[in-house]
């Protein structure tokens, strides 16, 4: 057996525990060496945004420290990916890569060339899965092709079952005899130049125990989730999303934490697997319809008639619709890093069927400010609203920012949180504050068009407009 190290090459998989590669290279009984090479230049068109850096930082901090506590470290590097890990196994001696695959079209062609290169010069690279419940390449409908509906792609996974992969929590891991040098975390340029993370970081433990914390207290409401996840002012959701896009979780380790209680049935837990469910959805569309990052699923939509205003996507992006359900989900994305999911779909919809703004705009700036930023995920949402992706909602079905609003924020409190302008209005009112009477505006303190804005358009000639340009796209 070679006693030569192995290096642990860490991506989208920063913990320690219920990592397929980890578990791999310690049973080869040889020496690991974590590394992590940032390369942005290797992510095609979507390098990390911002919220996204700012977690990475903060999640390769917490991985070096976990990895210390088993006796081992981090090692940091900067660079072309082949050419670090050529260099890295010239200084160490190493004979084998191992790593957890990604599924992105760019990093899938980069990962390719790589484990080719490394054959080439006798170096072993293995890949292993460990950010699914389900291997993309392996699933497909009754004639062989991919799915494109999600119930049927669903059922099917369900019906044959998840893998339970084997628990894995490692006490230790064995050292090389000596390390090679490391970058530190600062050096990456992660952190924004401006205050923005403060709200970010008070709002987070971005770690792989915070991830777990969050896996717990979550677990201890999932049974209300059914009545509570599309309650934006309740703490209702799981916020796990940006755990799982970083790996500090794993989807195993989530169905094995909820595996016994949807065995019984109960209600909320199947919804909230359904959910995990899109979450490998989108990952397989991806992985079989790599173009829809920026191109439709449904090809027809590429002739959709939009409507390119920048002025109409700041005020959208700045949470300055005059749509204070809209306002206060683009606040607290800007505040947070993250937005309830039903007010993602209200937003979502808003820009592209009020303002007839192209999806990809959306798209882009969920990418830059959400911390759970999956390239995946945030792709097949956004086909999704716009209604020419993979089972998406028919375009001609417009969310009512006013009736989204009273419905699932009656009391008004999520709108009052993030949109302060509008605290002391009465939920009557608050969100369709221009309806108002003048005494009501005046005692709360709203000035329409001054402290808080007009709305950027009527809800009813929105309809009217997008309604048509639909019917002009299938002439």
């Amino acid at each position: 057996m070679s006693l030569r190290p192995v290096l642990v090459w860490f991506r989208h998989d920063l913990r320690t525990r219920d990592n397929p590669t980890l578990v791999s290279a310690i049973e080869t009984g040889r020496p690991l060496i974590p590394i992590y090479i940032h390369a942005p230049d290797e992510e095609g068109a979507w390098k990390a945004g911002g919220a996204t850096q700012l977690w990475l930082h903060r999640a390769l901090a917490s991985l070096d420290e976990a990895l210390g506590s088993l006796g081992s470290r981090l090692i940091i590097r900067s660079g072309e990916s082949l050419s670090v890990l050529k260099g890295l196994i010239e200084e160490t001696g190493a004979d084998a890569v191992y790593w957890n695959r990604r599924y992105e079209p760019a990093i899938i062609e980069r990962d390719k060339g790589i484990k080719s290169s490394l054959s080439e010069v006798g170096i072993e690279g293995k890949s292993f899965n460990g950010s699914l419940l389900i291997d993309p390449t392996k699933v497909f409908n009754k004639s062989g092709k991919p799915f494109r509906v999600f119930t049927p792609f669903w059922k099917h996974c369900v019906g044959e079952g998840f893998k339970t992969e084997k628990a894995s929590n490692p006490r230790s891991l064995k050292a090389p005899a000596s390390w090679p040098q490391s970058e530190l975390v600062d050096s990456l340029g992660l952190l924004p130049s401006l205050d923005w993370n403060e709200p970010i970081d008070d709002a987070w433990d971005m770690t792989e125990a915070g991830g777990h914390r969050a896996l717990k207290r979550f677990a201890s409401k999932v049974a209300d989730y059914k009545d509570t996840r599309d309650l934006p002012a309740e703490d209702g959701t799981s916020s796990l999303s940006p755990y799982l896009h970083f790996g500090q979780i794993s989807p195993h380790q989530v169905l094995a934490k909820f595996r016994g209680r949807l065995e019984e049935g109960n209600e909320g837990i199947r919804i909230f697997m359904s959910e995990i469910g899109w979450r490998e959805f989108g990952y397989y569309l991806l992985f079989h319809f790599p173009d829809t990052t920026t191109k439709p699923l449904n090809e027809t939509f590429e002739r959709f008639p939009w409507n390119e205003d920048q002025e109409l996507l700041q005020r959208w992006q700045k949470g300055q619709t005059g749509y204070p359900i809209v306002d206060a989900g683009m606040r607290q994305l800007w505040l947070t890093g993250w937005m309830h999911n039903r007010v993602r779909m209200v937003v979502a919809s808003f820009l592209v069927k009020h303002l007839l703004q192209p999806w990809q705009s959306g798209a882009e700036w969920f990418w830059d400010t959400l911390v759970d930023a999956d390239l995946a995920s945030n792709t097949l949402g956004w086909q999704w609203t716009a209604g020419c992706g993979a089972d998406a909602a028919p375009f001609f079905r417009i969310f009512n920012p006013i009736t989204q609003g009273e419905k699932f924020d009656s009391d008004g409190n999520y709108v009052a949180k993030w949109v302060p302008e509008l605290a002391d209005m009465p939920a009557k009112y608050i969100h369709s504050p221009w309806a108002a009477p003048t005494a009501v505006l005046d005692e709360a303190g709203v000035r329409l068009g001054d402290n808080y804005p007009e709305p950027v358009v009527d809800h009813k000639e929105a309809r009217t407009k997008a309604l048509n340009a639909f019917e002009r796209l299938k002439l």
